[in-house]
C-alpha cells in the first residue's frame, strides 16, 4: 500500500508546481465570488443528509463598481492647435503645457522618421532618460531585439505614450482626457509600416478592448487607413521573464513570416 507524501515531499511538490506556472507567466490568481474553502462537513448528519447535495446558497447582485477617474484637464488643448506636419510634433511635443502634470523626469522626444518601417510604441520614458528616448536597460532590450530581428534603428521610429517618465499614471484619468486621440494622431503624422506596442496600457489607446486578448490587436485603424499591429508585454516586464520572451518571439516570427 502506498504511504501518503511526508509533509516536506508535499511542500517540494507546491512549490515545484507553483514555480512551473511562474514560468508559464501566471502569476497571480483572482476570483470575484468568495470561495467554501474551510467549509465543514456535519459529521452528525444522517446518511440520507449526507448523500444530498446542499442547497444553492442565492449569491446577492452586486452592482458594478464605477472606475475611479479623477478629474483631469483636456490633454494637447484645442485640436486645432495640434501640429499638422510631422516635423513640427516632437517640439510640440515637449513644449504644449497641458500634455502632462510635470515631474522631475524631463520630457523626452520620440527618435525615427516619418514612414519608418516599423513604429515601436512604449508607455513612457525610461527613469534613467534624460536627452534620448530609452537610454537605460529597456532601450538596451530592445536594441537586441532590433538586432535579432534584423532591423536598423534609422528603419524604426520609436515613441511614447507619455512625454516623461511618470510614477504610478493614472492610465483611465489620461484616457478620459484625450491620450488616446493624441496618440492616434501622433501614428498618423508618423505614418508607420507597421506598429509594434509595449504594454498593456497602450491597448486602449489603440482602440483595443481589454476584455479581448491582447492577440486580438491586428490592425490600427485611423482615418481610413488600416496600420498592422502586434501587442506586447511591456518591455520591463520582457527584461525578467524569459518565458514570455521566448512567447514574444514566437509571435514575432508568425507576424512578420509574410513581411518583405
Amino acid at each position: 500500500m502506498a504511504q501518503p507524501p511526508s509533509s516536506t515531499q508535499l511542500a517540494d511538490e507546491i512549490a515545484a508546481a507553483l514555480q512551473w506556472w511562474r514560468e508559464a507567466g501566471v502569476e497571480y490568481d483572482f476570483a470575484d465570488d468568495a470561495q467554501g474553502w474551510l467549509e465543514a462537513e456535519d459529521t452528525q448528519a444522517g446518511d440520507a443528509a449526507a448523500a444530498a447535495p446542499p442547497p444553492p446558497r442565492p449569491i446577492p447582485e452586486r452592482p458594478p463598481i464605477a472606475p475611479q477617474v479623477a478629474d483631469m484637464p483636456k490633454l494637447g488643448g484645442d485640436r486645432a492647435s495640434w501640429p499638422a506636419e510631422f516635423s513640427k510634433f516632437a517640439e510640440w511635443w515637449l513644449v504644449e503645457k497641458s500634455l502632462d502634470q510635470g515631474g522631475t523626469h524631463p520630457r523626452i522626444a520620440p527618435r525615427g522618421k516619418q514612414g519608418a518601417k516599423l513604429m515601436l510604441l512604449v508607455e513612457q520614458p525610461e527613469a534613467e532618460d534624460r536627452d534620448a528616448l530609452l537610454s537605460g536597460p529597456q532601450g538596451r532590450l530592445l536594441d537586441n531585439m532590433l538586432l535579432a530581428m534584423g532591423l536598423e534603428p534609422s528603419q524604426c521610429y520609436v515613441a511614447t505614450a507619455l512625454p516623461r517618465h511618470t510614477p504610478l499614471p493614472d492610465w483611465p484619468a489620461l484616457h478620459g482626457a484625450g491620450l488616446a486621440e493624441i496618440t492616434a494622431h501622433h501614428i498618423a503624422l508618423a505614418r508607420p509600416e507597421r506598429i509594434l506596442a509595449f504594454g498593456r496600457n497602450i491597448l486602449p489607446l489603440l482602440g483595443h478592448d481589454m476584455a479581448q486578448d491582447p492577440a486580438a490587436l491586428r490592425l490600427f485603424n485611423h482615418e481610413g487607413r488600416s496600420i498592422p499591429a502586434l501587442a506586447a508585454g511591456s518591455l520591463e516586464s520582457l527584461l525578467v521573464h524569459a518565458g514570455r520572451r521566448a512567447r514574444f518571439w514566437r509571435r514575432w516570427l508568425e507576424w512578420t513570416e509574410d513581411w518583405s
